[in-house]
């Protein structure tokens, strides 16, 4: 059969638009590099200019009339070598304590970066197919796809843009306002319409110069979105345990572990507040309620009140009939004088506090059941603040204070916010560096103090402007004792959340897509026969 005309046609439209681009390939690795130094602009190493530089690079590469195939390899591209790279602290974990073969960590993490990759790839497709191809619409995108990976299939937030500007005031004053998404747009529609001022279309440089100008206003008066409470700081010991991964839930090493702790906090009893780690209590509360009754008597003895996390197993909510185990949870419990409450995590990691998709197992006959032994169970979103010393301090427990929402519905009534972890499980890579970048942020967009007690590290106190205040190094058995200053008052992030910036993301793109199709509509009709005008 001989290829019909318009069928010739089609194929050489396409090697014009393909033409009009580097090679496929050269694009490919190009998307690939700039994907994997969006790292650099991260802690530890602090590059923020590459947080620009690399969005940048994706957006010159999308600019060329394209298949929204390759438009899609592209963007799948830049989205593998960011987690490929930026994500790689995971391997420690899969392969250090998982115990998995060198190859089979490997490609556990290019799985990932695949998987994590198609956040980018949808982006890249869209902004190709459905939305004008200009500085707007990309950084709305990119918004889009940062707060999709807040909650699609649980979520996994991480790498964010704005992190990269933690530390920099100049833009990250906009936290306060609409929170670290749009701290991401500005930077990434300020790297657009640096690649359109080379084009010499400098009138999107102009446009992203006015949230620039709104961002320096903002640092520049330095509005007081919060204020200090009339009570004396708070004296607070952070207890870092530095318990070997391999080690802490052996049986035979949980006495040992609550030694350690016992006896680095034998000494900081007269403090207002004394802090441990998430699940420095490595058994449930009912197992080690001998050890937590010393301990509470101590804490009162001195007029301190205790904080410490521990796995909490619910007996009360256990029903024989329709239970074949109690609920447990991933939890801090507030003790001693003056304080109580109980917090259960809400966001648990997946595949390492539970297994998605519950009940999928029970079709196997030989794991029929394993959900309930194998997960946590989630906290609720009501859960009340813990009582320290007649404050309200709002919790979020490892992992979760990765999600901002979470955390700013945490944050909602307190005087400060407390975070735990156990970060051993990332060894020396930036994982924990990151996480603690992170809580700088929830810091800012709060206005809150945070503490964060942490088995090897980072052990913190970061004031309401997100500025590490203490510190501890990481990998050492010792106590951070630091002040902490109770404020009252909202922030606009805390008061209206994400949807500011999302209405004005999803108003940008509506625009740009009623925009592009009458541009399509209107080239159509310029290009067609005279006869059929």
């Amino acid at each position: 059969m001989r290829p019909t005309t318009d069928h010739l046609q089609t194929r050489l439209n396409r090697t014009n638009l393909e033409a009009q681009g580097l090679p496929v390939g050269l694009s490919v690795i190009i998307a690939w590099l700039a994907g994997a130094m969006f790292m650099l602009s991260l802690a530890p190493y602090g590059y923020w200019i590459l947080a620009i530089i690399s969005p940048a690079m994706l957006y010159a590469l999308l600019l060329p009339k394209m298949s929204n195939k390759r438009a899609f390899i592209i963007g799948e591209a830049y989205g593998m070598g960011l987690w490929c790279v930026g994500g790689f602290w995971l391997y420690t974990s899969i392969h250090d304590y998982g115990d998995t073969p060198a190859w089979l960590g490997l490609l556990a993490i290019a799985a990932m970066g695949l998987g994590m990759g198609l956040f980018h790839g949808f982006l890249a497709l869209v902004f190709n197919r459905f939305v004008g191809r200009q500085p707007f619409a990309f950084a709305a995108l990119w918004v889009v796809q940062e707060w999709l990976k807040t909650w699609l299939f649980t979520g996994f937030p991480w790498l964010f843009v704005g992190y990269a500007f933690t530390e920099q005031h100049w833009l990250s004053s906009l936290a306060p306002v609409a929170g670290v998404f749009a701290v991401s747009f500005v930077a990434v529609l300020l790297a657009a319409s640096l690649v359109e001022a080379a084009r010499r279309r400098a009138q999107y440089l102009i446009a992203s110069a006015a949230f620039l100008l709104l961002s320096v206003a903002l640092w520049l008066s330095h509005p007081q979105w919060t204020v200090p409470k009339g009570t004396p700081n708070l004296k607070v010991s952070l207890i870092q345990g530095n318990i070997p991964q391999d080690l802490k839930w052996l049986t035979e090493y949980q006495v040992e572990t609550l030694r350690i702790y016992a006896k680095l906090s034998s000494t900081e009893w007269d403090r207002d507040l004394v802090m441990w780690p998430e699940s420095s209590i490595p058994m449930f509360q009912t197992e080690a309620w001998p050890f937590i009754s010393e301990m509470v008597k101590v804490a009162k003895d001195n007029g301190a009140t205790w904080v410490t996390g521990i796995p909490y197993k619910d007996d009360a909510a256990f029903n024989p009939a329709t239970d074949k185990y109690p609920p447990f949870y991933n939890s801090v419990i507030a003790l001693g004088a003056q304080g109580e409450g109980l917090y259960k995590k809400q966001r648990l990691v997946p595949f390492g506090e539970y297994i998605p998709f519950e009940g999928a197992l029970d079709l196997f006959p030989n794991l029929a059941g394993s959900q309930d032994i194998m997960s946590y169970s989630r906290g609720t979103a009501d859960q009340a603040p813990l009582k320290v010393r007649g404050h309200n301090l709002g919790a979020a427990v490892c992992y979760e204070v990765a999600y901002p929402d979470t955390t700013r519905e945490n944050a909602m009534g307190t005087d400060f916010m407390m975070t735990i972890s156990n970060d051993a499980w990332f060894g020396t890579s930036a994982g924990p560096l990151q996480h603690l970048q992170m809580v700088q942020m929830r810091a800012l967009e709060t206005g809150r103090w945070f503490m964060r007690a942490t088995n090897t590290g980072v052990t913190a106190i970061i004031d309401d402007q997100g500025r590490i205040v203490e510190r501890a190094p990481q990998f050492k058995r010792l106590v951070l004792r630091g002040e902490v200053q109770a404020r009252t008052g909202t922030t606009p992030f805390m008061r209206f959340g994400n949807w500011p910036i999302l209405a004005l993301v999803s108003l940008l793109l509506l625009l740009s897509f009623v925009g592009n199709r009458a541009t399509r509509q209107a080239a159509k009709r310029r290009s067609a026969p005279t006869s059929l005008r």
